[in-house]
């Protein structure tokens, strides 16, 4: 394993330093684990995808925009049947399902007068499933 050391430069401080918080999630050296350090930027996804990722959880950070996808993630459902279920406004509902078909989480169709919508594949259940397995552990 290649090890660098760096000295520390002086009058240095980092933002817990200055606050007078303990450093306990810090190194208490200057150590480069350069065999580290490029095995993970090998597997590294490049800058563009990184930002679809930030793109995909800022979608899915969002209360109301979740509970349309955790409402569909038991069943096919229009926007009436979405705005009943959490007491939201129909307008509100429909927007915030314009967004998560333009990020490809939810698909429609239409049968008659009636668009129903419903999660675009099992992808988007399993992350569904994993934030509410996560939180409840």
């Amino acid at each position: 394993m290649d090890v660098f050391f760096f000295p520390r430069m002086e009058g240095f401080m980092n933002n817990q330093q200055e606050s007078g918080k303990a450093l306990s999630d810090c190194c208490d050296c200057n150590i480069i684990h350069e065999d580290v350090v490029e095995r993970v930027r090998l597997q590294m996804l490049p800058p563009e995808l990184r930002a679809g990722m930030a793109d995909f959880y800022k979608i899915m950070g969002d209360n109301t925009r979740i509970s349309i996808l955790h409402a569909l993630s038991f069943s096919e459902m229009c926007v009436c049947d979405l705005s009943m279920l959490l007491q939201m406004n129909q307008s509100t509902i429909s927007h915030q399902l314009k967004s998560l078909r333009q990020t490809r989480l939810v698909k429609n169709r239409r049968e008659g007068k009636v668009v129903y919508y419903s999660l675009n594949d099992e992808h988007v259940k399993k992350i569904i499933e994993l934030g509410r397995t996560h939180l409840m552990e």
